[in-house]
């Protein structure tokens, strides 16, 4: 692993971290429960130089009302502070009931003809993602999200 994505990783880990203590504070409950089979998934997206502001105004008016339409929980959404990665980089993580449900939401989600015309539109001056990493994460059992 290159020093690069170790550091997109843990910039990622510790920002999921600092969002799980500050929901858990702001609630005031010591868990948030779920469904047993509930997965998280961490997605760093890797942009072109340049694209990243295109990603963001892509995630900020449409994707994420997409997910929602396809079962797929928005958890959070980060940039990391590291000068090397901060300007084409985008880190979010989603919740779904089940690593089968994942498949099937993303399935759909790419299938759905309103993703298909936003990306297509937001991708009128160009690629905006270079690469998509992904990692299906389950909570531990001393995690104050489940």
């Amino acid at each position: 692993m290159t020093l690069s994505r170790f550091r997109s990783f843990a910039v990622a880990a510790l920002a999921f971290a600092a969002g799980s203590l500050l929901t858990v504070r702001i609630l005031k409950t010591g868990k948030v429960q779920a469904q047993s089979s509930r997965v998280f998934e961490l997605r760093v997206y890797h942009c072109l130089p340049g694209r990243l502001p295109a990603l963001q105004a892509r995630f900020r008016d449409h994707t994420i009302g997409i997910f929602t339409k396809h079962h797929m929980t928005s958890v959070g959404y980060w940039t990391p502070q590291d000068p090397s990665t901060k300007d084409n980089t985008l880190i979010y993580v989603l919740a779904h009931d089940s690593r089968e449900s994942a498949r099937k939401n993303w399935r759909e989600f790419g299938a759905d003809p309103e993703w298909q015309q936003v990306a297509k539109a937001s991708e009128a001056d160009g690629r905006i993602v270079e690469k998509i990493d992904s990692t299906f994460m389950d909570p531990t059992d001393y995690s104050p999200m489940k």
